[in-house]
């Protein structure tokens, strides 16, 4: 396999004046897009010294620069350092100095988070680049350097270095190929039917495997057209959907809760979507119906930093009949279920693990972390999961989140779908809090739909005669929000200790 900016070369021979990249008003042809990577490329060999294996840093959010930019790196043999612009400056310093960069590309909007950085450390070169007045793209090409004639990098070259959202311990860097980004590529088009002819609409951080991978640069493989936003902005997907007829897009549970709830929604133009993905392990069962009740249908996809992301999804003729699993394992992705080190058997609960030339090859300068993660090659994802007679993945939880209570295993998920199904909760965690009798015993936080609050009566209620008695929630502490790390997952320990703290204070309330 040669290096993967060969995708744009080849749809700049066949297809020149296609639409590659729509963004913000602007359309950036597969030529153009061909003849940017090439400058870029030039650009940072000939202005910054960025070679084979170099990584250099982007800090900004969705733009042509982002997209530009990684195929560039593919052609030098470079490493793409996407930084999550939600991140403190603490935060994106340690992703800078651990990846090593040699450059930090930042939009105008990140100058005080990148001065702010250099507070915390030495940082490389770094230079500006406005996506309103042509970014990066455009610079390079003011410049005028030298074109690299024939790319210099390959398949097993190194690529992304993506740093994990560092729920448990300080961010690791997750190294993927180009290899990786290719077969990723591969599973996501057999997981949509991913053609020249469709159009993609990505609003999800492309800082993120999920916004960038999951169909922004399957697209691209294939040659089709994706219209970009800088960020997610419910009024503009929803003014996109009606005017630039986009047939695929991604959705997380965050983004399908505002457009559901956007006062435009009854009224939206949907009729160019032939399908939704969406991911992040649980994905509400209400979510998917809105859009499933307005003929547009949904697909769940599995996966993580680690694997590309896409491992585990669901088909279009699969997403009736199966709804609510996760799908089956990819086109170019083997899966697995394990117990101990033990292949489990079908509806066992176990951890999911992944196989395939989409996985990492490891964490960046963390060998030790590397071969936690794997088991006789096989990733662990942390994941638990159980399979069916069908081949078929139904997510129960996240392994570190299990509760055992008298010898009991506890899913949070199982616990969190009841309780968001009743009406007057708006959002639900449920946590493993210390038991002198029981050992743990799960105690839900709950997020009132209205400053009403709930009945803990009939909220408790709803459990009767839909899960056994010993996984109901010993109490409930009701709060204004959930903590979220930069990447909108809930931080369970925070929400653990929030729990611990209110039980605390009705103890005390009670013997006062």
């Amino acid at each position: 396999m040669t290096s993967i900016d060969s995708w744009i070369e080849a749809h700049a021979r066949f297809t020149p004046d296609k639409p590659a990249v729509l963004f913000d008003g602007e359309v950036l042809t597969y030529r153009e897009m061909a003849g940017a990577v090439g400058r870029l490329a030039g650009y940072l060999r000939s202005e910054h010294g960025i070679g084979r294996g170099d990584r250099f840093a982007y800090l900004g959010t969705n733009a042509p620069d982002t997209l530009a930019l990684l195929f560039a790196a593919a052609r030098l043999g470079a490493i793409l350092v996407p930084l999550n612009w939600r991140l403190a400056p603490p935060e994106l310093a340690h992703a800078v100095t651990d990846s090593g960069a040699r450059l930090l590309i930042h939009q105008p909007a990140f100058a005080a988070a990148v001065a702010a950085m250099a507070q915390d450390g030495a940082l490389p070169s770094a230079i500006s680049a406005d996506p309103g007045d042509g970014g990066l793209i455009r610079m390079a090409a003011e410049h005028a350097p030298i074109r690299p004639e024939a790319t210099a990098g390959s398949a097993r070259d190194a690529l992304l270095l993506v740093y994990t959202s560092g729920t448990t311990g300080r961010p690791k860097g997750a190294v993927l190929t180009q290899a990786a980004v290719q077969a990723n590529a591969l599973n996501a088009i057999h997981m949509q039917g991913l053609t020249s002819e469709d159009s993609v609409l990505t609003v999800l951080p492309m800082f993120h495997v999920g916004g960038l991978n999951i169909q922004t640069t399957p697209a691209l493989y294939v040659g089709a057209s994706v219209v970009l936003h800088d960020r997610f902005h419910p009024d503009k997907v929803l003014k996109s959907l009606a005017a630039d007829r986009p047939s695929l897009t991604v959705l997380v549970p965050a983004t399908l809760a505002a457009l559901l709830a956007h006062p435009g929604w009854p009224e939206a133009d949907l009729s160019s979507l032939r399908l939704v993905a969406t991911g992040s392990s649980d994905v509400p069962h209400p979510l998917m119906r809105g859009f499933i009740e307005r003929g547009v249908p949904v697909l769940q996809v599995y996966g993580a930093t680690e694997t590309g992301p896409v491992s585990i999804y669901q088909r279009l003729d699969d997403a009736d009949a199966e709804f609510g699993a996760i799908g089956r394992a990819g086109l170019h992705t083997s899966a697995r279920i394990t117990i101990d080190g033990r292949e489990a058997g079908v509806g066992e609960v176990g951890e999911i693990e992944l196989k395939g030339p989409n996985v990492t090859a490891g964490y960046w300068n963390r060998p030790e972390a590397t071969r936690a993660c794997f088991r006789d090659g096989w990733f662990r994802t942390g994941d638990l999961a159980e399979v069916d007679d069908n081949g078929v993945y139904w997510f129960r939880d996240r392994l570190k989140n299990v509760i055992i209570s008298g010898g009991e295993n506890i899913y949070p998920a199982e616990i969190e779908r009841v309780l968001r199904e009743f009406p007057e909760v708006r959002e639900a965690a449920v946590v493993g809090v210390d038991d002198a009798q029981w050992g743990e015993t799960p105690v839900a936080v709950v997020v009132p739909l209205s400053d009403g609050g709930c009945d803990p009566r009939a909220l408790l209620g709803q459990f009767d005669g839909r899960l056994a008695r010993y996984k109901h929630p010993k109490a409930l502490v009701f709060a204004t929000a959930l903590p979220r790390n930069a990447l909108g997952k809930i931080q369970l320990d925070k929400v653990r200790k929030m729990a611990e703290d209110a039980l605390t204070r009705e103890t005390a309330q009670k013997k006062a």
